[in-house]
């Protein structure tokens, strides 16, 4: 079995700010990033796809089916945008970089047979670093829970 991991950059920008805390609390909690103007990042955004070795082509998942996957569904819509105001999947959630990797992931899952029509590929994990500092990695089947909206596979 092969795991394929794609790099892919975008720019974005977000406040965070839990509507459902004080002012304090969003302070306390998010420290600069609760900044009211907002900030923005460099995403580096890595895909991996896993799956066998395919013996007609020698591949395990065609590079160029994900780049468009994760072109048209995550660069695109999220590129130079106000994550907050701009993108409706934060309208209710906190545009941290772990809901961020969960909604990439969502993303990707919804469209994936779209790309992969077969049994194999299979997206294995989508891994996002915010800074040289912060990454955050979620695999493709794990289940997180969002405070108030219950379990989302």
């Amino acid at each position: 079995m092969f795991r394929v991991t794609r790099r892919y950059q975008f720019a974005a920008s977000h406040r965070l700010n839990a509507p459902q805390l004080s002012e304090r609390e969003n302070r306390r909690v998010y420290g600069k990033c609760n900044n009211p103007y907002g900030h923005g990042h460099n995403y580096v955004l890595e895909v991996s796809a896993r799956g066998p070795l395919d013996p007609a082509t020698g591949r395990a998942a065609d590079p160029a089916a994900l780049d468009e996957l994760v072109m048209r569904h995550v660069i695109r819509p999220f590129d130079r945008r106000d994550l907050n105001a701009e993108v409706e999947a934060f309208a209710r959630v906190v545009p941290t970089s772990e809901n961020l990797a969960v909604e990439i992931r969502r993303r990707l899952r919804v469209n994936w047979t779209a790309a992969f029509p077969r049994e194999w590929p299979k997206l294995d994990r989508v891994r996002i670093a915010e800074t040289g500092k912060n990454i955050f990695e979620i695999g493709a089947d794990e289940i997180e829970s969002r405070s108030g909206e219950g379990d989302v596979p």
